[in-house]
């Protein structure tokens, strides 16, 4: 049995779900993706909830930042660490991001090598007992 590192990956849409899924499989992880935020929030409660969380601002039902502030708000310290991916401005995002409990932000359209390394950091953070959270 192989201990791979679990993603959620949450967006509405599914060209970008394929793509992260066949490109974070490949980089060795276990990727499950979902295309709202009802069934994001309820993968991240379950019992076999992810080790990190990639979560699209703009989702239905419920958006990205409920989402992870219900996450944290249930969770607390058990929080997985979430990413918050938004095609919005990232001056005013990244803030509320971050005060919705995210780890981290990354605009869209995004590097996939860039990603691949920040996911790598936020699930090596999360191992190390920080949560994933950042230091700044």
């Amino acid at each position: 049995m192989t201990d791979r590192k679990r993603i959620l990956v949450a967006d509405d849409d599914a060209d970008l779900l394929d793509f992260l899924k066949a490109d974070l499989t490949r980089a060795g992880y276990d990727v499950a993706t979902v295309d709202n935020g009802r069934d994001a929030l309820a993968a991240i409660l379950s019992e076999s909830a992810p080790d990190l969380v990639l979560l699209d601002v703009m989702l239905p039902y419920v958006d990205g930042y409920h989402v992870s502030q219900e996450a944290v708000s249930k969770l607390g310290d058990k929080t997985p660490p979430i990413m918050i991916l938004s095609c919005r401005d990232a001056g005013r995002e990244k803030g509320i991001a971050l005060m919705s409990g995210a780890s981290d932000f990354v605009q869209k359209p995004f590097d996939i090598d860039e990603l691949r390394e920040r996911v790598a950091r936020l699930l090596d953070g999360a191992e190390d007992g920080q949560g994933g959270r950042p230091s700044e």
